[in-house]
C-alpha cells in the first residue's frame, strides 16, 4: 500500500528513467484511489439517504468520500494529487446525458416563454459576482482577476482551469469555489425537507429498480446514446465551447428519443439511462468536489475569513436573486432557490432531480446561466485583466 501512494520514489524505481513508466504509475495511482473512493461513496450514500434528501445523497456521500480518502492518503503515506478532472469531466458526461433525456423537448419547451427571465438572472448574478470579486479583492488585498475567478459562479472546474492558465492563485481559488459550491449542495436539500416536508416527491433507491439491464436492445441503445455523447463532445472541444462535456451531452440525451424515434423502422420507445450509469455520475461529481478538500492549502487565518465573508455575500446575492424570481414569475420558493442558486450547474440539476421538484424550469435556467457565463467569460477576462493592470500601476 505505501508503495502504491508513496510520491517519493526510491533511487531504483524505474519513473526516473522511464518516463512513460512514470506516467503509467501516475494513471494507476489515480484509478486506484479512485476505485477506494467509489467503494466508500456506496455506505456513505446509503447513510445519508437515511435523512430523506432524495438521490443528493450520493454526491453529498462522494463528496465526504473524495474529502476522507485524500487526506487520509496524504496523512498516512504523503501522498499528493489535484482533484481527478478526468473523473469530473466522466460525471459531467453521465450527468448531461441522464438530465437531458429527463428533459424532453417538449417539456423544455413550455418553459421557453421565461427564457427573457432567466437571461436577466443570470446577468444580475454575474455583475453581482464581479462586484463581490471587486469587494473581496480590495479587502483581502488579492488581485482583481483571482477574486473574480474566485467569486463569480461559472463552475469550479472552469474557474480553476482559467485561474491555472492566466498564472493566478490556483487554490484559493479552488478553495473559494468549492466551499461555495458544499455549501449550496449540502444546504439546499435539508432546507427543502425541513420547508416542504412530506410535499416533497423524493428519489431513492428502492429493490425493485434494477441497476443495469442486460437485453440487447437496451446495450444497443446504450451504446448508441454513448457513442453520440463522446462524438458530440469532441465537436464541442473542437469549437472550444466552455463546459463541453456537460454542454453538449445535455443537448445529446434531450434529443436522443426524438432522434431514434424519428426513424421509420423503429416503434415508439422512451430510453432510459440505467440507474448504475446515474448514480456513478453523482458520485464522481460529489468526489471530485471533496477532492478540492482533500488538498492541504497553505492559508492564514484572515485569507479564510475573507473568502468565507465572500462567499456568505454569493449565498445572499443569490437568496435577492430567488426573491426576484418569485415576482417576475408564478414559481414556488423551493423552484426560484433552485434556478438562482450560485452552486455547480449541473449539481444544482441534479439536486432538483433528486427533490424531483420541476426539473425542467431548474435545467432551462441554469443552462441559460450556464452559456451566458461561459459564453460571455472572454469579455469578462477582458476587463478583469485591464482592471487588475490599471489597480496594480495605482498602488
Amino acid at each position: 500500500m505505501n508503495q502504491i501512494f508513496s510520491v517519493t520514489p526510491s533511487k531504483e524505481d524505474l519513473s526516473y528513467q522511464n518516463p512513460v513508466v512514470g506516467k503509467s504509475q501516475k494513471i494507476f495511482r489515480q484509478l486506484a484511489v479512485l476505485a477506494i473512493e467509489i467503494l466508500l461513496t456506496i455506505p456513505l450514500g446509503l447513510a445519508i439517504s437515511w435523512f430523506h434528501v432524495g438521490g443528493i445523497a450520493w454526491i453529498l456521500g462522494g463528496l465526504v468520500s473524495g474529502t476522507v480518502v485524500l487526506q487520509t492518503l496524504r496523512v498516512l503515506y504523503g501522498y499528493c494529487s489535484p482533484p481527478n478532472r478526468t473523473a469530473r469531466k466522466v460525471g459531467l458526461v453521465l450527468v448531461g446525458l441522464t438530465v437531458g433525456i429527463a428533459n424532453s423537448p417538449g417539456n423544455l419547451a413550455h418553459v421557453a416563454s421565461v427564457v427573457p427571465v432567466f437571461v436577466f438572472l443570470s446577468l444580475f448574478l454575474l455583475v453581482s459576482g464581479g462586484v463581490i470579486g471587486y469587494i473581496y479583492s480590495r479587502f483581502s488585498k488579492i488581485n482583481l482577476l483571482t477574486a473574480m475567478l474566485a467569486t463569480v459562479p461559472g463552475g469550479l472546474g472552469i474557474m480553476a482551469s482559467l485561474a491555472a492558465d492566466y498564472g493566478r492563485n490556483v487554490t484559493l481559488v479552488a478553495m473559494v469555489q468549492a466551499i461555495r459550491v458544499t455549501s449550496v449542495v449540502f444546504l439546499i436539500p435539508f432546507i427543502a425537507r425541513k420547508s416542504a416536508g412530506n410535499s416533497l416527491n423524493l428519489s431513492a433507491i428502492t429493490t425493485d429498480i434494477k441497476l443495469f439491464s442486460f437485453e440487447l436492445s437496451y446495450l444497443i441503445l446504450l451504446f448508441l446514446a454513448l457513442l453520440l455523447c463522446a462524438l458530440a463532445v469532441y465537436v464541442a472541444k473542437l469549437l472550444k465551447i466552455p463546459a463541453a462535456p456537460f454542454l453538449a451531452t445535455l443537448f445529446v440525451g434531450t434529443g436522443f428519443n426524438p432522434l431514434i424515434n424519428s426513424l421509420p423502422f423503429v416503434d415508439h420507445i422512451h430510453f432510459n439511462p440505467p440507474l448504475l450509469l446515474k448514480l456513478i455520475g453523482q458520485m464522481l461529481l460529489g468526489i471530485t468536489i471533496g477532492e478540492y478538500w482533500g488538498e492541504k492549502p497553505s492559508f492564514e487565518k484572515k485569507t479564510i475569513v475573507y473568502a468565507l465573508i465572500s462567499i456568505a455575500m454569493t449565498l445572499t446575492t443569490g437568496a435577492i436573486a430567488a426573491l426576484m424570481a418569485m415576482q417576475l414569475t408564478s414559481w414556488d420558493w423551493l423552484t426560484c432557490l433552485l434556478v438562482t442558486a450560485p452552486g455547480g450547474s449541473a449539481e444544482m440539476i441534479l439536486v432538483a432531480l433528486g427533490l424531483n421538484h420541476n426539473v425542467e424550469i431548474v435545467t432551462a435556467g441554469h443552462l441559460v446561466r450556464l452559456i451566458a457565463i461561459n459564453f460571455s467569460l472572454p469579455i469578462w477576462l477582458f476587463l478583469f485583466r485591464h482592471l487588475d493592470s490599471k489597480i496594480d500601476v495605482a498602488d
